[in-house]
Protein backbone atom coordinates (compact mmCIF):
# COMPACT_ATOMS: atom_id res chain seq x y z
CA UNK A 1 0.00 0.00 0.00
CA UNK A 2 1.36 3.25 -1.29
CA UNK A 3 0.62 6.46 1.35
CA UNK A 4 0.59 9.96 -0.67
CA UNK A 5 3.23 12.33 1.40
CA UNK A 6 1.43 15.33 2.98
CA UNK A 7 1.25 18.76 1.48
CA UNK A 8 3.41 20.60 3.06
CA UNK A 9 1.88 23.28 5.63
CA UNK A 10 2.28 26.74 5.42
CA UNK A 11 4.57 28.90 7.58
CA UNK A 12 3.66 32.03 9.64
CA UNK A 13 5.38 34.82 10.21
CA UNK A 14 5.93 33.90 13.88
CA UNK A 15 7.46 30.49 12.97
CA UNK A 16 9.22 32.42 10.77
CA UNK A 17 10.64 34.51 13.20
CA UNK A 18 11.26 31.35 15.70
CA UNK A 19 13.32 29.29 12.35
CA UNK A 20 15.01 32.19 11.12
CA UNK A 21 14.21 31.29 7.85
CA UNK A 22 13.97 34.76 6.48
CA UNK A 23 15.99 35.67 3.08
CA UNK A 24 19.19 37.82 3.73
CA UNK A 25 18.13 41.39 2.33
CA UNK A 26 20.33 43.13 4.08
CA UNK A 27 22.64 45.57 2.05
CA UNK A 28 22.71 48.20 -1.24
CA UNK A 29 20.71 47.37 -4.12
CA UNK A 30 20.25 48.58 -7.46
CA UNK A 31 17.00 48.70 -8.75
CA UNK A 32 14.32 50.29 -11.28
CA UNK A 33 11.31 51.18 -11.29
CA UNK A 34 8.84 51.15 -15.11
CA UNK A 35 6.93 53.90 -14.25
CA UNK A 36 4.74 55.91 -16.63
CA UNK A 37 7.21 58.88 -16.29
CA UNK A 38 9.87 55.60 -17.63
CA UNK A 39 12.50 53.62 -15.99
CA UNK A 40 12.89 55.40 -12.49
CA UNK A 41 16.65 53.86 -11.50
CA UNK A 42 17.24 53.96 -7.55
CA UNK A 43 19.15 53.21 -4.83
CA UNK A 44 17.63 51.06 -1.96
CA UNK A 45 19.32 50.16 1.23
CA UNK A 46 18.03 48.00 3.73
CA UNK A 47 19.05 47.43 7.35
CA UNK A 48 16.70 44.35 8.95
CA UNK A 49 16.07 43.63 12.45
CA UNK A 50 14.11 40.54 13.23
CA UNK A 51 10.50 41.08 11.16
CA UNK A 52 11.43 44.79 10.46
CA UNK A 53 13.72 46.88 8.49
CA UNK A 54 14.61 50.35 7.70
CA UNK A 55 16.83 51.81 4.83
CA UNK A 56 16.66 54.57 2.32
CA UNK A 57 15.93 54.77 -1.41
CA UNK A 58 18.10 57.53 -3.53
CA UNK A 59 17.49 58.40 -7.04
CA UNK A 60 16.75 61.38 -9.08
CA UNK A 61 13.82 62.53 -7.43
CA UNK A 62 15.45 62.33 -4.10
CA UNK A 63 16.06 60.63 -1.33
CA UNK A 64 13.94 59.10 1.24
CA UNK A 65 13.74 57.50 4.62
CA UNK A 66 11.91 53.89 5.37
CA UNK A 67 10.75 53.35 8.73
CA UNK A 68 8.10 50.67 8.14
CA UNK A 69 9.52 48.24 6.46
CA UNK A 70 8.06 44.89 7.22
CA UNK A 71 10.21 41.21 6.57
CA UNK A 72 8.38 37.98 6.07
CA UNK A 73 10.08 35.13 4.52
CA UNK A 74 11.54 36.05 1.48
CA UNK A 75 9.14 38.67 1.32
CA UNK A 76 9.68 43.10 2.06
CA UNK A 77 6.82 45.18 2.23
CA UNK A 78 7.12 49.25 2.64
CA UNK A 79 5.64 52.52 2.04
CA UNK A 80 7.43 56.05 1.07
CA UNK A 81 6.03 59.32 1.38
CA UNK A 82 6.89 60.67 -2.09
CA UNK A 83 6.48 64.74 -2.36
CA UNK A 84 7.18 64.99 -6.27
CA UNK A 85 6.10 65.04 -8.66
CA UNK A 86 2.86 64.42 -7.00
CA UNK A 87 2.83 64.12 -3.44
CA UNK A 88 1.26 60.47 -2.68
CA UNK A 89 2.23 57.43 -0.96
CA UNK A 90 3.60 54.33 -2.34
CA UNK A 91 3.05 51.03 -1.30
CA UNK A 92 5.73 48.51 -2.65
CA UNK A 93 6.65 44.76 -2.17
CA UNK A 94 9.19 43.04 -2.81
CA UNK A 95 10.97 39.41 -3.12
CA UNK A 96 14.28 38.42 -2.60
CA UNK A 97 16.10 35.60 -4.49
CA UNK A 98 19.55 35.13 -3.69
CA UNK A 99 21.36 38.69 -5.12
CA UNK A 100 17.92 39.38 -6.92
CA UNK A 101 14.72 41.36 -6.42
CA UNK A 102 11.09 41.58 -8.45
CA UNK A 103 7.99 43.08 -7.16
CA UNK A 104 5.61 46.40 -7.32
CA UNK A 105 4.84 49.56 -6.61
CA UNK A 106 1.56 50.54 -6.15
CA UNK A 107 0.66 54.07 -6.63
CA UNK A 108 -2.59 54.94 -5.49
CA UNK A 109 -4.76 56.12 -8.82
CA UNK A 110 -1.52 55.63 -11.21
CA UNK A 111 -1.67 52.08 -10.62
CA UNK A 112 1.20 49.21 -10.16
CA UNK A 113 4.35 49.28 -11.59
CA UNK A 114 7.23 46.01 -11.97
CA UNK A 115 9.99 46.86 -9.58
CA UNK A 116 13.32 45.00 -10.34
CA UNK A 117 16.89 45.23 -8.39
CA UNK A 118 20.47 43.64 -8.24
CA UNK A 119 22.35 43.74 -4.80
CA UNK A 120 25.14 45.79 -5.11
CA UNK A 121 27.19 45.05 -1.89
Amino acid sequence: MRVAAAAPMPISAAQIRETGDVADANGTWDCVVQSPMGEQAFTFTVATAGDRFSGRTAGKLGSLDIDDGMVEGDRLAWSMRVPKPLPMTLRCEARIDGDALAGEVKAGPFGTFPVTGRRAA
